[in-house]
């Protein structure tokens, strides 16, 4: 894993802040936070990957990102934000009355790098819980985890077979092929 700038706890708190502006202008029908960019550190105006996850209540309730950068990282905690807030399939969108029970993360993740190997029965002991994103691909499909999921799914080939139905294939694909596998670090902070 190539090691990254950590960002410091103003950093976080700024982007967390932002997260926030960002969901809160969208609702009220309002300009984005206007950003003045020399007044950033350079972490965050530099390109950076990150992915914003809402919960409500301790439930999931959005979750977008970008596994590799392409913007500097404030424009891409604002987009995936409102991508979150709004965007998710998996959720209607968010309303203003459940604003304050929103509680915002940011995964901000490191570049991801293939994980190599050749025998799939080997993959699981490849991995590390806690630790490692994962990103399986299997031509043009694709799904990912960040590692904050490994509370939740923390034995490594139940963590495949998720990863597998996400993508929407069967579970012991993972097994049955040699997919391609990426993982991947985050620095996550929250509220």
């Amino acid at each position: 894993m190539v090691p990254k700038q950590q960002l410091s706890n103003t950093d976080q708190k700024y982007l967390l802040s932002l997260a926030r502006q960002a969901i809160e202008s969208q609702l009220n029908n309002l300009p984005l936070p206007k950003v003045d960019e020399n007044a950033l550190s350079p972490i965050l105006r530099e390109e950076g990957a990150s992915f914003v996850t809402l919960t409500s209540h301790s439930y999931l309730r959005g979750c977008i990102g970008a596994l590799e950068p392409y913007q500097s990282l404030t424009a891409d905690v604002i987009e995936h934000a409102i991508a979150a807030a709004f965007q998710d399939y998996r959720f209607p969108p968010v309303q203003i009355n459940e604003l304050p029970d929103i509680k915002i993360e940011i995964s901000y993740l490191t570049r991801p790098v293939e994980l190599k190997y050749n025998d799939p029965c080997a993959l699981p002991g490849l991995l590390r819980p806690g630790i490692d994103g994962v990103v399986l691909r299997d031509g043009i499909r694709r799904s990912t985890f960040l590692p904050q999921v490994w509370e939740k799914i923390p034995e490594p080939v139940e963590f495949l077979e998720h990863l597998c139905m996400k993508m929407g294939a069967q579970p012991d694909l993972w097994s049955r092929k040699k997919l391609e596998v990426l993982t991947y670090e985050v620095e996550e902070f929250h509220e």
